[in-house]
């Protein structure tokens, strides 16, 4: 009897990770196979660098409007069934983004930011409540399985549209496949049902330092990444490169990152504070930047490798920001909700702004040193957010407040 309830209880665990996954593989694949295509949607469709640049950006604005909803629509609906709803909402996204028509096209991915937007303030959640012992390796797990597939949707984007055929409606179509894999494999965790009760109210984190400056990180960086993902690549094609070869070094980028998504938040749980992991964050922000403004472009690839070593750290290190800097489930959701809020709303502005300059200026120069700010930024607020402190209204240090969690 002991064997086969120890057996179910691993299997059980097996699943949710399995879950957990394929929930992660769909928050930036549908986005990151957007950037190759831009050249092709642009051309197409006959819009302008700054409309185009609204591809990205209306996810970005979707995150801000629900991120804050979130917390809220999971208390009463729980996390399961939240996240269930994201991603059958996803799949129809993904599939009226790639209808014939430039209206779908727009409204699609505004659908597709609502629904990763679940997701991004969620998983952290679920990972502090599911696995309290475990927030540095299971972050760093499932910040592996977004990146392997944005960079994979990355390079094959290209492919699925001109060697497949598909064209780039059918390239930007063919990830409600994954979504859909997603909603299959989520469906055993529907049998459950957790709802959060606080027994203590707490204040407002709204009125944290330190939460703002975790919030602040996780826009800075997000607007770092959301500009690479739609533009580089198109910088890269213009300096001589073929829209082929930026889509895989966009790939490449990506791929880069992933051992590094990985270890990241596994060295920043080992350590009382992470600001050493903040700097050596920022320097290789800075040597990817610098690098592909004044630096040769025969190095192209080693400013891209020092680029994609800086997303992978950011962006795991912003998610570990959650659960190291909170002291239970509720606040890992309210902590993501605030800053995914504020902070896509951050990043919302970088493609515009990306792409606005270069209409306006023909050179990439000013728009690359948007990047460069942002990174010295970057520096700034992480230096705050990696102290060894934990979440409160007034941004101390402060007990556990009292959680039951109730399954039903």
């Amino acid at each position: 009897m002991e064997n086969d309830h120890t057996a179910r209880s691993r299997a059980k665990t097996v699943i949710l990770i399995l879950g957990i996954m394929l929930v992660a593989a769909n928050l930036r694949a549908a986005l990151t196979g957007l950037g190759p295509l831009v050249g092709a949607i642009r051309s197409q469709t006959h819009l302008s660098n700054t409309i185009t640049g609204m591809l990205t950006t209306l996810p970005l604005l979707a995150f801000a409007i629900l991120s804050p909803l979130t917390p809220k629509i999971t208390r009463r609906l729980g996390m399961e069934l939240t996240l269930m709803v994201s991603l059958v909402l996803l799949t129809i996204g993904i599939l009226v983004r790639s209808a014939p028509s430039i209206p779908t096209l727009f409204i699609g991915t505004f659908i597709i930011g609502l629904a990763i937007a679940v997701g991004n303030v969620l998983l952290p959640s679920l990972v502090k409540r599911d696995f309290p012992d475990q927030v540095g390796p299971m972050t760093g797990a499932y910040s592996v399985s977004m990146n392997v597939f944005g960079a994979l949707a990355s390079g094959i984007s290209i492919p699925l549209s001109v060697e497949a055929g598909l064209g780039w409606r059918g390239s930007l179509g063919s990830w409600a496949l994954l979504a859909g894999l997603a909603v299959l494999c989520w469906l055993p965790q529907l049998r459950y049902r957790h709802v959060t009760k606080v027994y203590e109210r707490e204040g407002s984190i709204w009125r944290s330092a330190l939460a703002w400056q975790v919030t602040l990180f996780m826009g800075l960086q997000s607007l770092m990444f959301y500009i690479n993902a739609t533009w580089l690549p198109e910088i890269l094609h213009e300096r001589g490169m073929s829209i082929a070869s930026s889509g895989w070094m966009l790939s490449a980028m990506q791929f880069v990152s992933l051992p590094i998504s990985f270890v990241v938040p596994v060295l920043a749980a080992r350590q009382t504070n992470q600001k050493g992991i903040v700097v050596a964050t920022v320097i290789f922000h800075l040597a990817g930047y610098l690098g592909l403004l004044f630096g040769p472009a025969a190095l192209t690839w080693l400013w891209m490798i020092c680029i994609g070593i800086a997303v992978g750290a950011s962006i795991s290190l912003a998610l570990a920001f959650f659960g190291l800097r909170t002291h239970n489930a509720r606040q890992a959701a309210e902590l993501s909700g605030m800053a995914q809020s504020i902070g896509y709303l951050l990043a919302a502005i970088g493609p515009i702004l990306f792409g606005f300059l270069h209409d306006i200026t023909e050179t990439w120069f000013f728009s690359l040193m948007i990047l460069v700010i942002a990174s010295i930024l970057l520096l700034i607020v992480g230096l705050g957010a990696g102290r060894n402190v934990y979440l409160s209204s007034n941004g101390q240090r402060k007990a556990p407040v009292a959680v039951h969690e109730a399954q039903i």
